[in-house]
């Protein structure tokens, strides 16, 4: 199939459409994982911190967002978990590219749509943070392919939002997450979200990080 067999009118459709796939396929992995405490980096409004949280499997469940006007509209959809101490939610303003030291050590963490709106000159140190501190054990990390969007109708150069900073193709986007598991001791695998063009790829492209054991120093003598 190629990109001027879509009509421009259902590709608004689609888009809205793979929000909602995108967010129930992040929720199934971190939920085979078997992880009860999960961390959601750059949560906007809260809505797969909602479905987290609804989850009995998740004993912890934490949202951090550093758009102040994000995080009240989370704390709107989610005012009745907060309320319930037995939800084990919380909501935090603060970014993943500064250091959060309650935050480290969770099982799983995901980044959903969130990677592309940070500035490039800042990705080391997002790395820094989010591989070399918090460390979680899996983390879901999904980001827009560039290579679909003349599917969206959209002109070369042009990205899916405004804010977004960068979009990266199939290529890039592995050579940045191989090269930030390797520097930080993960295993990664890659996947596709939404439907798949033969040649394009999939609409969102996610990378699933997996934290090796740790490799116990020689005892000297």
């Amino acid at each position: 199939m190629r990109p001027d067999d879509y009509s421009a009118p259902s590709m608004m459709s689609r888009m809205t459409s793979l929000h909602e796939e995108r967010l129930a396929y992040v929720h199934r992995c971190i939920k085979a994982t078997g992880a009860r405490r999960v961390i959601d980096l750059g949560c906007g409004s809260g809505v797969l911190v909602h479905r987290l949280v609804q989850d009995e499997q998740f004993e912890e469940v934490v949202g951090l967002e550093m758009s102040g006007q994000a995080l009240l509209e989370a704390r709107e959809i989610l005012a009745e978990q907060l309320a319930d101490p037995d939800t084990g939610l919380r909501l935090i303003q603060g970014s993943y590219a500064e250091p959060q030291p309650s935050l480290a050590g969770f099982e799983a963490a995901a980044m959903v749509e969130t990677i592309e709106h940070v500035e490039p000159k800042m990705l080391s140190r997002v790395e820094s943070v989010v591989f070399g501190q918090m460390r979680p054990d899996r983390m879901f990390l999904t980001t827009p392919n560039r290579e679909y969007n003349p599917l969206y109708d959209l002109a070369p150069g042009q990205f899916r939002e405004s804010d977004h900073k960068f979009e990266w193709d199939r290529a890039k986007f592995r050579q940045w997450a191989s090269g930030v598991a390797e520097r930080n001791g993960y295993r990664v695998h890659f996947s596709g979200i939404g439907e798949q063009h033969p040649e394009l790829g999939p609409p969102s492209q996610m990378a699933t990080f997996e934290r090796l054991p740790a490799v116990a120093e020689p005892k000297a003598g």
